[in-house]
């Protein structure tokens, strides 16, 4: 039988490490798309409980350890991480054959509706259907998210439209847009034995 790769064996391992270092940050991602441990050390608390959130809905194996010069902002380690990630994914998805591709997900958070729409080809294009909301959440700036996912998605080279149907807390907002990108991810990358090569008609994605 084929392997998710397209070809005849065992399977590849669907697992990367990436480190990044600049003036700014020092990020290293471990990604095990089969699952594994969940250990996440960015040195801001409320952004480790979104990624693991993340990580623990889509099946992930996610170790991360980062730190970077959050005394002045939390922006450059925030998105950097994200960069890191999303090369680690695509670094571990290789050629993407015999995948789903696409996966959906919606995720009801209390009061909050979030959805996410995953696909897989190598364009990255990032909608955020977010409306702006100003102010903070357990001290992570509520704005960072977006370029938390346009970081990821960029460097996933993936199409990925994340929408808020409803919501008022920003916790439960953010929360719900995490789980449900996490999930829908998980479903994309799902392998399946009666694909063959990349799920595309012109043969690559």
């Amino acid at each position: 039988m084929a392997d998710v790769n397209g070809r005849e064996g065992e399977s590849m391992p669907r697992k990367a490490r990436i480190s990044r270092e600049t003036t700014e940050t020092k990020v290293t991602v471990v990604v095990d798309i089969e699952g594994g441990p969940v250990r996440v050390r960015t040195t801001i608390p409320f952004f480790d409980h979104m990624l693991t959130l993340m990580a623990r809905h889509g099946l992930l194996g996610l170790e991360i350890e980062a730190s970077g010069d959050t005394d002045i902002d939390l922006h450059h380690t925030v998105e950097d991480v994200g960069i890191t990630i999303g090369e680690a994914l695509r670094q571990a998805l290789a050629d993407r054959a015999g995948i789903r591709r696409y996966g959906q997900a919606g995720v009801p958070m209390d009061e909050a509706l979030a959805s996410a729409h995953v696909d897989l080809v190598t364009r990255p294009y990032l909608v955020y259907n977010v409306p702006a909301v100003a102010g903070q959440s357990g001290g992570f700036d509520v704005d960072l998210a977006e370029q938390f996912f346009r970081a990821l998605v960029t460097n996933l080279q993936a199409t990925v439209h994340l929408s808020l149907q409803y919501g008022s807390n920003q916790h439960h907002i953010l929360e719900a847009l995490f789980k449900a990108f996490g999930r829908a991810l998980r479903e994309a990358v799902t392998a399946d034995p009666r694909i063959s090569g990349p799920l595309s008609t012109k043969g690559v994605l």
